[in-house]
């Protein structure tokens, strides 16, 4: 089952790009690689500059309120590793993953680092469900005569699991309770905390609205012309597509961006290109995350050469040497 898991990810990203390619031709994706240029790279590097800051903020705020120190700095400079690896390697979890495991080290509490990354990505992910949703209850798009069943969905699930948090489970010794209680307190004191909150969902907004702003100038670069309001609901549902199983963001991304283009009347091949750039576009602006990753990688090196040279062998005195 593990292997299995591993390799469900790509599998369906592979299988989700061959049925757009299959659809549509390479021609959607040779035009998107060809429409960046660099203005378009220097805008989406500003926007992804900003949602990393903001990204930054509310992972500081998250660990300060689960007892684990972070420096705004240090925040940035993880994040964007973080960026870069989730966009080059399969799993597009790993760099969260690592910084995690290095702050973790860092503190000397991997366990509650791990947690505040999950936490502080969770809180970013229910924000931009919430904005998504409000966006899409409002402006017009191919799914906006489904909006209040899902919205009135998802009102059930926030109250169900409020209940869940706050009902009284029998045996306080269990594993079960343990855990909901671990829950439990780690929202509380991370998210939901006076001083917190506020700073989370204001984060998470302009982290949202950063990506729309970033597929928005990949929509122009390949040519779309059409009014922001027309295409900011189809932003958000492409974005969205990033959620499923995927590589690097690619694969889910460019069928559901091929779709909504195409029931919105914008053509599934301009939708298609649009993803491409936008694709192409983040990873170029993930490139100081590769540099801090340069950079870890030499000083850790240098470290352990410092310390290889200063290593000191001891032997019983009149040992002779081998």
């Amino acid at each position: 089952m593990r292997g299995v898991r591993r390799w469900a990810s790509p599998a369906i990203a592979v299988a989700a790009l061959a049925v757009v390619i299959w659809r549509l031709g390479t021609g959607p994706f040779l035009a998107g690689l060809k429409a960046v240029d660099g203005p378009a790279v220097l805008a989406a590097a500003a926007v992804v500059l900003a949602t990393t800051l903001c990204s930054a903020w509310r992972w500081t705020i998250v660990s300060r309120g689960l007892g684990v120190r972070l420096s705004l700095p240090a925040a940035v400079a993880s994040y964007y590793r973080a960026l870069f690896l989730n966009l080059t390697l399969p799993s597009g979890i790993a760099g969260d993953v690592h910084r995690g495991v290095t702050h973790g080290r860092e503190v000397h509490d991997v366990g509650r680092a791990l947690r505040a990354v999950v936490w502080e990505r969770t809180a970013g992910q229910v924000v931009q469900a919430v904005l998504t949703i409000s966006v899409l209850l409002v402006l017009p798009s191919p799914v906006r005569s489904s909006m209040p069943f899902v919205a009135g969905a998802a009102v059930v699930v926030a109250l169900g699991v409020v209940g869940v948090g706050r009902m009284r489970m029998g045996g306080d010794g269990s594993r079960l309770v343990r855990v909901r209680n671990a829950v439990v307190t780690d929202i509380r004191n991370g998210v939901l905390r006076r001083n917190a909150f506020p700073v989370v969902v204001l984060a998470s907004a302009l982290v949202v609205l950063g990506h729309a702003v970033t597929f928005l100038i990949a929509a122009r670069t390949v040519g779309v012309t059409a009014p922001i309001s027309r295409l900011l609901p189809l932003a958000l549902l492409a974005l969205l597509g990033m959620v499923l199983p995927n590589v690097g963001g690619w694969g889910p991304r460019e069928g559901v961006t091929a779709w909504v283009f195409a029931a919105a009347g914008l053509r599934a091949d301009r939708g298609a290109a649009a993803s491409v750039a936008y694709g192409v576009l983040v990873l170029v602006a993930s490139l100081p995350g590769a540099i801090v990753l340069l950079a870890g990688w030499f000083s850790h090196g240098r470290i352990s050469r410092h310390w290889a040279r200063r290593r000191v062998v001891f032997r019983p005195k009149g040992a002779a040497d081998a």
